[in-house]
């Protein structure tokens, strides 16, 4: 007699809920002959369909690309791997749109953004949540404004469409004040930085590593962090056709970017070398923004996602994206979320 025995997931879904349950079936099958039939190999390629991946990341540096990591692991399948990069996430969606990118990491706000306008995206991994010490509202060292309530009829500059959008609403309204309340400009922060470093800006709502270099070059004054506002985490967006065309494609891409993130954990040191030649900062600047970071991925949780929901209802209410959107749009189902999702990615 003899048994085998097969690992899978139970994914139960509720209406707007993903949660995948580990389960273990046993299969148990009586011989009543000598001779066994040999079970059909899988194919390496199934659930591949793609020769290139198209890889979308952002100015302040990646460390799964610079890493190499991914085109290792997808050698031997033959699928290569292209990397473009992108001044924030608002132009990497907009980069997804138009069918350039295939997968992407952005803030909580961008796949809000990308998503009222009718690009054809879903989520396929959340971040883990962040201290908020990464991004953060600041001021010039001199400036007249004190407290968030003085940012009142200030003309403030940030990223239409990023994190940053997110976080200035909800300071703002820590201080009574609504988005109207304020003369918003929005400028990516490759602009934005070196305006608030020669003092054209008094205001500026950015992240790491702009941040940690507006506070040790131009001794920016922080007038309020996103602790307890954008802590959430970003995501890994796919577009809809590539993720439902390569399932397999994706779970090893995920499971390549969970890996480096534990890495990157361990080895603060290590993270801070390998991305000094690209990012061209001082040791001490990128030492900061690396202890602000946190790495590792998370499976799509309903908890997650009704969170992104609440960002999408409050710009609705703004008036900052056209119309309500429903995120559940921009979900797999069960048996998708559980074909692209590894199981070294923890829940926690």
């Amino acid at each position: 007699m003899t048994a085998s025995f097969t690992k899978t997931k139970l994914n139960i879904f509720q209406r707007f809920s993903l949660l995948v349950i580990p389960g273990l079936f046993s299969l148990s099958t009586t011989l009543v002959s000598c001779s066994v039939e040999t079970p059909k190999a899988e194919n390496p390629n199934s659930g591949i369909k793609a020769k290139v991946v198209h890889m979308g990341y952002q100015s302040a540096g990646d460390i799964v690309k610079l890493k190499g990591v991914i085109e290792k692991r997808l050698q031997s399948l033959g699928v290569s791997v292209e990397w473009a990069q992108f001044a924030a996430g608002p132009q990497l969606m907009e980069a997804m749109n138009v069918g350039r990118v295939d997968i992407g990491s952005v803030g909580e706000t961008p796949p809000i953004f990308a998503q009222a306008a009718g690009t054809s995206l879903v989520y396929i991994a959340s971040n883990k949540p962040s201290s908020g010490k990464g991004s953060g509202i600041v001021v010039q060292n001199n400036s007249q404004i004190r407290t968030l309530a003085d940012l009142k009829g200030q003309k403030i500059v940030f990223q239409k469409g990023s994190a940053s959008h997110y976080l200035l609403i909800k300071a703002l309204e820590e201080a009574d004040l609504k988005y109207s309340d304020i003369q918003a400009i929005s400028m990516p922060p490759t602009e934005a930085r070196g305006a608030f470093i020669q003092g054209k800006i008094d205001a500026w709502v950015t992240w790491d590593p702009n941040l940690a270099l507006a506070q040790k070059i131009a001794k920016a004054r922080l007038l309020r962090d996103a602790s307890g506002i954008a802590t959430q985490g970003g995501f890994y967006m796919a577009s809809r056709q590539f993720a439902t065309e390569n399932p397999k494609l994706v779970r090893l891409i995920l499971e390549e970017i969970n890996n480096i993130g534990q890495w990157a954990e361990n080895n603060p040191a290590e993270v801070v070398k390998l991305i000094a030649p690209q990012l061209k900062l001082d040791e001490d600047i990128l030492t900061e923004m690396v202890k602000r970071r946190t790495y590792g991925l998370r499976p799509i949780t309903p908890e997650i996602m009704v969170n992104q929901q609440k960002i999408a209802d409050l710009f609705a209410q703004e008036k900052v994206i056209p119309k309500p959107i429903d995120i559940k749009e921009a979900m797999l189902n069960s048996e998708q979320y559980a074909a692209i999702t590894p199981e070294t990615i923890s829940q926690k």
